[in-house]
């Protein structure tokens, strides 16, 4: 395959696909990101915009308690869980890094609440740091084309790290993430609609069985 090519159709696809919750810092991207988790972007920006308007600083939200936090991100699901991250994650950026979101993949996943996909999704977006999230839409359709074929979402991301130059991973996984959540989603692939089926293993497969 001409991943080169393929990268190259994906981003004609998908000409806007970039990073769908609202932020204005590097650390509501990061407040934003852990709220995301088994939610939707729409549900968090709707939370974030009011909740941003009242407490939007490491050190205002390192001071907050659970039932402070909780009126504005009980939609988002697993309201205690990821508030009490939240708190955590805030009063180790004051007390460790300055109220500055750090810039690399350790500093970050030693934070409460961040594991590898949120650090990467800051890394990326936030920053521009070559990284390669894999949410569950990178993982199912680069399984599909195949340019992929780990069963976890670790070796997921160790190929198509190696697959692609580390210029080309921010613009993959958002193209990635646009293509599995308008087109080649998980019940019903659009394959009729998809402007990469001539590159892509799932439908050359379907193709043969036809």
């Amino acid at each position: 395959m001409d991943k080169s090519a393929l990268l190259q159709n994906l981003k004609k696809a998908h000409p806007t696909a970039g990073c769908e919750l609202n932020y204005s810092t590097p650390f509501e991207l990061l407040v934003a990101v852990i709220l995301s988790a088994q939610c939707t972007d729409k549900r968090v920006n709707i939370a974030t915009k009011e909740l941003f308007k009242v407490y939007n600083t490491p050190e205002q939200f390192a001071s907050l308690t659970i039932e402070q936090l909780k009126p504005y991100i009980f939609s988002c699901g697993f309201y205690n869980n990821k508030g009490n991250n939240i708190i955590a994650m805030s009063k180790a950026l004051v007390e460790k890094h300055g109220g500055k979101v750090p810039t690399t993949l350790e500093e970050l996943t030693a934070l409460a609440g961040v594991g590898r996909k949120t650090a990467s999704v800051v890394l990326s977006v936030a920053f521009d740091i070559p990284a390669m999230p894999v949410d569950t839409h990178v993982f199912r359709v680069s399984r599909r084309i195949g340019i992929a074929e780990g069963d976890t979402v670790e070796k997921v991301e160790r190929e198509l790290m190696k697959g692609f130059a580390p210029e080309d991973w921010n613009a993959l996984h958002h193209t990635l993430i646009f293509q599995g959540r308008y087109v080649c989603k998980s019940q019903k692939p659009d394959c009729a609609g998809c402007q990469i089926s001539a590159q892509c293993k799932y439908y050359q497969q379907k193709l043969t069985e036809a």
